[in-house]
């Protein structure tokens, strides 16, 4: 399951708390006080922070590439060139020091700064970037061929072999083989807590977790964190009185250390803040620059035998300056980007705006029409209408909404994959081979007919179903008399059926022909649900209604109502009459903006085909927006207009691929970068979804899921 970062408050807080554990193993806190006392700080507790960080990358990164291999060159390709570019930054930074200590006199220096670059970092701290790089890019290599399990294994040898040349580097300096084998070793790198070594294992485990649907009590997590902290306290303490260690960052110890630490971090819930991330990564990459400067500080106003003399104090005032320095930073970036955002267009090219507020409105209207034990089942199928369905599933998971219909399996991943709560219910077909999917991301599926139902049961798997009963649709659904077809659907010991439902098809329709078709399909699938529960066979949760089931019929006792267009304050064509009316909002406006605008001569034409020719002389503006983002080709030509300063301006000509053109002749001071409406309001005028569907002659369901992902969308939060 892929993480997104919304609940992961304990962990961006103990970003804070590693990025200072750092600062103290270059500080040394309590070497003043006690030898024994720093090394357990520094040298064991302190240990932890570098793993953590490890455990991060993998935890939110490797299941994004595992689940998502279509996308899974261009995630990986997207961290390393964002690790790449804050190495090469951190490496610029830190230059003058390099300079200053006379770095680039090491002889041979070229063999130096190739194996510092890639294993021990130009400057004492900057280790771990590299290291972070080569980690990952193991993992997710090996992770393509193999389980997660295995790489695990595989990365555990490597952290054995890199344990021996480390902590119990003693060991292995006893044995002729092994002494000449790590001598080989380092003489291509100065430690083994390197990307080869020491990063695959806790990358690895970072990612386990976040695939495992294991949940462990905190209270087993504690225990089990102090068993194996209180173990690793004792392992360091032995070899370092045997004298055993090379280095000290490699125990055998923190590997399960490490799990129930981030086990018990990933329990402290709440929201997540970028803010806590960039200061500690501030921290990470500046603090050495921080211990100069409060060394210099204290040589220059003679303090030195308390700021540097006294460990403690020298460790205080490093954290506090480094610190400051970071949020200092991160708070004029956030202040430049914000005036950045103020003083450029927010959007260069065509967007919808997504109004959150109306869509809670619409919530609350649909919900107050409903029975009270109905609850919605919201429809974010192909993109939630063009909306976006992650940002809107998100919204409704927060507002309630704790059911939801997607039409693919692939749309049922992707709500899924961005940690989308609820029952998710796969309102179209997937395939019997597909079915582990089903299983391993908590998906319900439609069961369409009984052989689809034998097929499915077949696999052996325990799948989550809705039984679909076709009672006068002829679409999906097995037909509401083939009783007995019915009965062995529901007797299939592998499906475990957690609803039951049918489809209206005329309930849009308030005409009495289509009022009676449709109330009988109610009775029909009333009558098959009687049937049903009088053969011991529990239909479980039922739904009939869709938006207009709710608006026409609303007083049918169900335990969901699907609610797809009506959700987005829109209706399905204009002008249409239902028997009760909710006061819905139209969630989304496009808008698009003004490439150009020139005049052209009469006579001249505009466009392919030449299908608009000037009977005047004609001011016109280039949108660039076309039949590629959504905007339906048959609007081309004066059938359809937008808004431009609250005043209509015909489309011209047809509408091309990425641009259309408008007449702008009787409207004034129009200019480049002007921002035309094609749907929503613009001052006092005003576009709707289902004028823009009428005259495109198809229905706002079409033209609202039709609008392509080159348009951004912007979401206006609730106040």
């Amino acid at each position: 399951m892929t993480n997104k970062r919304e609940e992961y408050a304990g962990i961006d807080k103990f970003r804070i708390a590693a990025a200072i554990m750092i600062i103290a193993i270059h500080t040394s806190p309590l070497v003043s006080v006690s030898h024994e006392a720093d090394f357990v700080l520094t040298r064991i507790l302190a240990r932890v922070a570098v793993p953590f960080f490890f455990m991060c990358t993998g935890y939110f990164l490797i299941p994004r590439c595992i689940e998502s291999p279509e996308n899974r060159k261009r995630i990986s390709l997207k961290f390393l060139a964002k690790t790449g570019f804050l190495y090469g930054a951190a490496i610029l930074i830190y230059l003058p020091v390099n300079i200053y200590s006379e770095y680039f006199k090491e002889k041979p220096i070229i063999p130096t700064l190739v194996k510092d670059l890639i294993f021990d970092g130009t400057i004492y701290h900057l280790w771990y970037i590299p290291a972070s790089i080569i980690g990952f890019m193991i993992v997710y290599t090996v992770s393509t061929r193999i389980s997660l399990k295995m790489v695990f294994t595989f990365s555990f040898i490597l952290y054995l072999i890199g344990l021996f040349g480390d902590s119990y580097y003693g060991i292995s300096e006893k044995f002729d083989v092994a002494n000449s084998f790590y001598g080989v070793l380092f003489s291509y790198f100065d430690y083994t807590r390197n990307g080869l070594f020491f990063a695959p294992v806790f990358i690895v485990l970072g990612a386990i977790i976040a695939e495992s649907k294991r949940e462990y009590s905190i209270t087993k997590n504690i225990v089990g964190f102090a068993l194996s902290f209180t173990a690793l306290i004792a392992e360091a303490l032995i070899l370092k009185h045997y004298s055993l260690q090379r280095h000290d960052s490699m125990y055998i110890m923190l590997v399960p250390t490490m799990i129930f630490l981030f086990r018990i971090l990933l329990r402290i819930k709440g929201e997540s803040q970028k803010t806590l991330r960039d200061i500690s990564m501030l921290v990470y990459i500046l603090h050495p620059l921080c211990i100069i400067f409060v060394r210099g500080f204290a040589k220059v106003l003679n303090l030195e035998a308390y700021l540097i003399g006294n460990s403690l104090i020298h460790f205080i005032v490093v954290t506090v300056v480094t610190i400051a320095v970071s949020v200092a930073i991160v708070y004029i970036w956030k202040r430049l980007a914000s005036y950045k955002r103020q003083t450029q267009p927010k959007r260069s090219r065509a967007w919808a705006e997504i109004d959150l507020e109306r869509l809670k409105h619409n919530v609350n209207q649909l919900k107050c029409l409903l029975p009270h034990e109905c609850q919605l089942m919201a429809v974010v199928k192909s993109n939630a209408y063009g909306h976006g369905d992650i940002e809107i599933s998100r919204f409704l998971n927060k507002a309630g909404i704790s059911a939801f219909a997607v039409a693919t399996l692939a749309e049922g991943i992707e709500l899924r994959s961005n940690k989308i709560k609820g029952e998710v219910l796969i309102l179209g077909y997937t395939h019997p081979h597909e079915a582990p999917l089903l299983v391993k991301y908590n998906l319900t599926q439609t069961v369409v007919d009984y052989q689809y139902a034998e097929l499915l049961d077949s696999t052996g798997l325990k799948i989550k179903v809705h039984i679909k009963i076709d009672t006068g649709m002829h679409r999906l659904g097995e037909t509401n008399d083939a009783l007995s077809n019915l009965d062995r659907t529901y007797n299939c010991k592998n499906l475990i059926v957690g609803g039951t439902y049918t489809h209206l098809s005329t309930a849009d329709s308030i005409e009495p022909s289509n009022i009676l078709f449709t109330k009988e399909q109610i009775k029909k699938f009333y009558n098959t649900l009687n049937y049903l529960k009088s053969h011991n066979r529990n239909p479980s949760k039922i739904h009939i209604q869709s938006s207009y089931g709710i608006l026409n019929y609303p007083e049918l006792d169900c335990d969901y109502a699907r609610v797809g267009i009506a959700l987005y304050g829109v209706m399905s064509k204009e002008n249409e009459k239902t028997k009760v009316r909710a006061d819905l909002m139209p969630v989304l406006s496009l808008k698009a903006r003004i490439v150009l605008t020139k005049e052209i001569e009469e006579g001249e034409s505009v466009g392919y085909g030449r299908n608009f020719i000037a009977v005047k002389k004609t001011k016109i503006a280039v949108l660039c927006i076309g039949y590629a983002d959504g905007i339906p080709r048959s609007l081309s030509c004066g059938k359809g207009y937008v808004l431009i300063k609250s005043k209509k301006a015909p489309i011209i000509g047809n509408i091309c691929m990425d641009q259309l053109t408008v007449d702008i002749s009787e409207i004034p001071d129009v200019q480049q970068g002007d921002i035309a409406t094609l749907i929503g309001d613009d001052g006092n005028e005003a576009i709707t979804a289902e004028q823009v569907a009428s005259m495109a002659g198809t229905i706002t369901n079409e033209l609202l899921s039709r609008l392509g992902s080159r348009i951004e969308r912007l979401y206006k939060k609730v106040a």
